[in-house]
């Protein structure tokens, strides 16, 4: 599904990653753990092309095709949808609208099935402003319902460094799983072992840039906690 060679990415003087490789296979949730600042938001930005984040070596090939100079938009039409850091924020705009805005075909059936994987009652939010009478994790979690509603072929899933509540922390692992379901791939990047433990596979992004262990997910974790979490760098 997805392939990333050798990618290296710099911002102004600063070499944020370095010589990334991993693939992502069909159907597959892969984690990419680490801790904050180590560069995972980045090498998600880099994958959805973003501006400003564009590879200064490497490949990124998705589904066979090389995108690594194509424009967002073009790899949003391939399939390829980001969950941002940032939950969802639209002034003026239903919970309903927001949903039905990404889906290709619009169905109202699957707005509020959507809703429901989020723990969401569909009755109290359809007609809901998404603005800042929603908490924090309400609106993270109507921007996961939104991407369980365009049925992307892969999900870069951004899990934000800190406040959200237990609710959205366990909607992200429920819509994991649900994507899962409806066979669409996961890049799940996380400073979490208790959410990367839903992939099978992983790789540990070092505060330098570059992997340092790749693999199972529970031996990915077991060196996270046994050796990042000790380093003075982590503090």
């Amino acid at each position: 599904m997805l392939s990333v060679e050798n990618l290296s990415l710099k911002r102004g003087d600063r070499t944020i990653l370095r010589d990334i490789t991993f693939e992502v296979k069909d159907k597959e949730i892969y984690a990419i753990l680490g801790p904050n600042g180590a560069g995972k938001t980045s090498l998600g930005y880099a994958i959805m092309g973003c501006n400003g984040y564009k590879p200064n070596e490497g490949k990124i090939i998705f589904g066979g095709q090389e995108i690594t100079d194509l424009p967002i938009w073009q790899r949003a039409n391939l399939g390829i949808t980001l969950a941002w850091q940032e939950e969802a924020r639209f002034e003026g705009i239903t919970v309903e609208d927001y949903l039905l805005l990404g889906m290709r075909k619009k169905n109202q059936m699957k707005v509020e099935e959507a809703l429901q994987k989020v723990i969401l009652d569909p009755e109290e939010y359809l007609k809901r402003k998404v603005d800042k009478t929603l908490s924090g994790g309400e609106r993270k979690r109507i921007e996961l319902a939104a991407i369980f509603a365009m049925n992307p072929r892969l999900v870069i899933l951004d899990e934000p460094d800190s406040g959200i509540d237990i609710l959205a922390l366990d909607s992200i692992i429920g819509l994991i799983q649900s994507l899962k379901e409806k066979d669409t791939a996961v890049l799940l990047i996380t400073h979490r072992p208790e959410i990367a433990k839903v992939a099978k596979r992983a790789a540990l992004l070092c505060g330098r840039g570059y992997f340092i262990t790749e693999g199972a997910t529970q031996e990915v974790i077991k060196f996270f906690k046994n050796e990042c979490l000790k380093c003075p760098k982590f503090k």
